[in-house]
């Protein structure tokens, strides 16, 4: 039941912020801005991979895992990413990736989005993995699937989905691409 609230949380979150920044300014642009770029900037938030930050960083270290670089992520983060996982999952062995635990979660706690140069651009396909992401790629579901789906991808059915089939709206073939706000 836990788990459940953290999917409804992690897709009002997503559909949350997906309405807060859909505008109809875009016909809008001024092209005439200067932009400033002096002062001080950090980095306050990041997530490469939706849902990885929400659901394996516990509530006390967002703060750090958000401004640590993702290159020094992985030895920071991954011991207890892994026990999320085995928290979330206790009966966890390898995924439909074949990965362990802690080779899973050491790809995790890198919190970057990889795509590919050349080749086809998805987050999982059912051949190529986290090779980008397309707009209608399902990433949550991809996600449960890997934490709780096994080696086949066939443990846990009634958590291996999101039962998100699409988008509400069909997505444009055009710039800029996202379907237009409600």
């Amino acid at each position: 039941m836990k788990f459940n609230n953290i999917k409804l949380f992690t897709l009002a979150l997503l559909v949350g912020l997906s309405a807060y920044n859909c505008n109809n300014d875009d016909d809008a642009i001024n092209n005439d801005a200067q932009l400033d770029f002096s002062g001080t900037y950090s980095q306050e938030d990041q997530m490469g991979r939706p849902a990885i930050n929400t659901v394996f960083v516990d509530s006390g270290m967002k703060d750090a895992f958000n401004t640590t670089l993702p290159s020094n992520q992985g030895a920071a983060f991954q011991s207890s990413f892994e026990a999320k996982l085995l928290a979330l999952n206790p009966g966890y062995t390898t995924n439909a990736l074949g990965l362990d635990a802690t080779t899973f979660t050491t790809v995790l706690a890198t919190d970057v989005l990889t795509v590919t140069l050349d080749g086809t651009t998805t987050f999982f396909d059912g051949t190529n993995v986290l090779t980008g992401r397309a707009l209608a790629d399902d990433v949550i579901s991809t996600e449960l699937l890997l934490i709780f789906g096994g080696p086949s991808g066939a443990d846990n059915p009634g958590l291996t989905d999101d039962n998100v089939d699409s988008n509400d709206k069909q997505f444009l073939s055009s710039f800029p691409y996202l379907a237009s706000p409600f």
